[in-house]
């Protein structure tokens, strides 16, 4: 992050990643957190960390626990962290002011009225946008709905007219799209958006904005299924005296059947992709380069990340994800990690301090993660795996070779003059005679070089494993 310097935190490019605490975070959603991320690092911002939890029944703290440890893994470190739930008395406010500018009205259709006007209008050819009905009403029949036990729900009435809201215009809106270039919306193409439910609860978009605006949000960065909503959100930031913000909607990330990604489903979880043992670096790489102009690969730091980010490459159509080329990113990453890299993970799996190097430079070329590292360290101090046996056919070579094991301290040079002696008294050769002995040695038939292993084994040990 830049430092702290003494320019006002406002005039600072300031973006954030708003989710909702309703599930665990997929790697849609990390695309869309690391774009803001990228986008602040490169260009010296700040980035919040928005909670948007006026979802009561559903928002649970344990999800917002897990996304800030997610974020925290894949190397994303918020300037601040907000609650929305804890900033209703700013969202009432913001409600106060619209209702005093007559720019938000009371609305008693219930959800069956609504979608049997809706279907009247499909069948006449029509757009099914909402006609203001409700600015219609008296007061009288307001209070007979009221009577009734029906509460309003609350619209803001669009600029899409010169006066009269039963007639309405085209109305351009227009942004220019850091990710999809210049994008006009007409605000006479969608229906007035509901701001505040029956139940008083606020949707989406009004705590949205009054919160970028509290906060000095200067771009807003998000999937490109927002678009048609930016319009009308425009239209509320300036109805409450806000500067809107610059808006950039990258495309979306499908799973390899072509469906969207889903928090309900646990879809791709951060959390899953962990612990599975995934490399965060990878992660980040393929969510972010993935679906845009750029080569996907293992870029080993978020810093190199953010020099070959450009919110442009991003392509206009979805982006199919796909796991095997995350598993191949992240092999990628593990066999570049040196020694030093992996120093806590190797002291946590008994790693003797001595042989951290040797074994690391042994044992990482043939590593999926870094986890996988402790499976070796097994075999190196407790003995073979238990997967393979040698064959009976090759019993009596493996004990010939055996007692044909140099004598002295076991070196880099070790394998080529053992299995040269062995060779010359057994003549066999090639896999007929490194496999056995592989097997021996290990319990696998593939693995790290011989001619490394044995020198971490030493002669006793090897001796030890002669069947």
């Amino acid at each position: 992050m830049p430092e702290a310097s003494d320019t006002p935190p406002f005039m600072i490019p300031t973006v954030r990643f708003a989710p909702s605490p309703t599930g665990y975070i997929h790697i849609g959603n990390a695309r869309t957190a690391l774009f803001n991320w990228l986008f602040c690092l490169k260009n010296g911002g700040r980035f919040i960390l928005r909670f948007d939890d006026t979802d009561v029944e559903r928002s649970k703290q344990i999800y917002s626990d897990a996304i800030a440890e997610d974020l925290a893994w894949l190397g994303i470190v918020p300037d601040e962290t907000i609650y929305q739930s804890k900033r209703t008395k700013s969202h009432d406010a913001s409600v106060s002011r619209l209702k005093e500018a007559g720019l938000l009205y009371p609305c008693y259709e219930t959800p069956e009225e609504l979608e049997r006007r809706r279907k009247i209008l499909l069948t006449r050819r029509l757009p099914p946008v909402y006609g203001r009905e409700a600015l219609k009403l008296s007061d009288a029949q307001k209070q007979a709905f009221e009577a009734e036990g029906r509460r309003p729900h609350w619209r803001f009435l669009l600029p899409n007219h010169d006066g009269d809201p039963f007639e309405t215009k085209r109305t351009e809106v227009t942004f220019d799209d850091i990710i999809r270039g210049p994008q006009t919306v007409d605000l006479a193409s969608m229906s007035d958006p509901v701001l505040v439910r029956a139940d008083g609860s606020y949707l989406y978009t009004l705590p949205s904005v009054a919160d970028d605006i509290a906060t000095g949000v200067s771009h807003v960065i998000r999937g490109d299924d927002h678009i048609t909503n930016t319009g009308a959100q425009i239209a509320l930031f300036e109805a409450l005296g806000g500067k809107p913000p610059v808006f950039g909607h990258h495309n979306l990330l499908i799973n390899a059947t072509g469906e969207g990604l889903s928090k309900r489903k646990g879809a791709l979880s951060i959390g899953a992709l962990r612990k599975a043992g995934y490399e965060p670096m990878a992660v980040a790489s393929l969510a972010v380069l993935i679906g845009t102009s750029r080569n996907v690969e293992a870029v080993a730091s978020m810093d190199r990340l953010a020099e070959e980010f450009e919110p442009s490459a991003a392509s206009k159509s979805a982006a199919r994800f796909d796991p095997a080329e995350l598993a191949t990113l992240s092999r990628a990453l593990v066999h570049e990690k040196t020694a030093s890299d992996v120093d806590k993970i190797l002291e946590e799996i008994g790693v003797s301090r001595n042989k951290k190097e040797e074994f690391w430079n042994c044992v990482r070329g043939n590593l999926d993660t870094v986890a996988d590292a402790a499976e070796w360290w097994a075999i190196i101090r407790d003995g073979p795996d238990t997967s393979e046996r040698v064959g009976e056919g090759d019993l009596e070579f493996v004990r010939t070779a055996f007692d044909l094991l140099p004598d002295g301290q076991f070196d880099q040079t070790t394998w080529r003059s053992w299995t040269g002696l062995v060779k010359e008294q057994t003549g066999r050769k090639g896999r007929a005679l490194f496999m056995p002995l592989r097997i021996a040695l290990t319990g696998r038939t593939s693995g790290p070089e011989l001619s490394d292993l044995l020198p971490l084994l030493g002669r006793e040990e090897t001796l030890a494993r002669r069947p």
